[in-house]
């Protein structure tokens, strides 16, 4: 039994160093061929470099990451919100593909901390169909809506997640039902990096997709607040530029990359800043478990 023991050890202990050179391999690569495309854009950074940046914005990243991927387990728990009254409009996280939902949870807790206490985050997996993906937000929209009261609610999406919910505002009937999208690192033109996401959901993403051309396409309803907040130093949304929406309030921060944007205090602070900015709500005190559709 021991041994056993010791040789699943020792098998876990090698998969974490995998996939811990993997995550590390990921971060230099995206931002290689993000310095490259934005040095090809504007010859004049290459002039401007900083080794220095470069370090900091790499090591940050992967420490996002690494820590994304040892969260990923509290993930697979069920999505609940808590009892009591909801004193401001309750709130829905989407996290972006390939990671779940745990990857918000101190996104979450700072919302909290700001007033928010009614915030559920919710999987959208990256093997089902956008369609899936946006009838499953319908679905958390309406339990959140019937549990608490509220005529709407906020939607804060990271990467892709914000363009599942413009999905589900412009082009599928949500905006009745929502307040304010906010955006964080959203590909809303697409990326160069698309390519290389094995799903349908990456191909969605790739600049001129159908999807993104659908959504372009579609005002941006006038009850809704729209923010798009993003950084010039993103390693994934290619170029950065892609990240900002027409139409909406966008926000510009530096010196992070695509996933450090969940575990800044000062994406936290503007995502906070723009839910209540938005239209308030009333809602009632209700326990709810959200369950998810398959």
């Amino acid at each position: 039994m021991t041994s056993i023991l010791l040789i699943l050890l020792i098998l876990l202990a090698g998969l974490l160093a995998l996939a811990t050179a993997v995550l590390a391999l990921s971060v230099v690569l995206s931002f290689s061929i993000a310095w490259y495309e934005r040095s090809n854009a504007d010859l004049r950074l290459i002039d401007h470099r900083h080794p220095g940046l470069a370090g900091r914005l790499m090591l940050t990243e992967f420490a996002g990451l690494l820590l994304t991927l040892l969260l990923r387990p509290l993930g697979w728990l069920p999505a609940r919100i808590p009892t009591g009254p909801a004193r401001r409009p309750p709130v829905i996280l989407l996290h972006g593909l390939f990671q779940n939902r745990s990857c918000l949870f101190l996104l979450q807790w700072r919302l909290r901390a700001a007033g928010f206490d009614r915030i559920v985050s919710i999987n959208t997996p990256p093997w089902l169909a956008l369609e899936t993906l946006t009838e499953r937000l319908r679905h958390a929209v309406e339990q959140l809506r019937t549990a608490t009261g509220a005529e709407k609610v906020h939607l804060v999406g990271h990467s892709m997640g914000g363009i599942i919910a413009r999905d589900f505002i412009q082009l599928h009937g949500g905006a009745p039902h929502v307040a304010s999208c906010v955006t964080l690192g959203s590909p809303h033109r697409g990326s160069k990096l698309a390519p290389f996401a094995v799903s349908s959901l990456g191909r969605s993403l790739l600049p001129g997709s159908q999807l993104l051309t659908d959504l372009n396409a579609a005002a941006l309803p006038a009850g809704v607040s729209f923010t798009a907040i993003y950084s010039r130093h993103d390693n994934i949304i290619v170029p950065m530029e892609n990240a900002r929406l027409d139409g909406a309030d966008n926000i510009e921060f530096a010196d992070m990359g695509h996933t450090t944007m969940l575990f800044a205090a000062t994406t936290a602070e503007a995502v906070a800043g723009a839910l209540l900015a938005a239209p308030q709500g009333g809602a009632s005190a209700a326990p709810a478990s959200f369950s998810e559709p398959p």
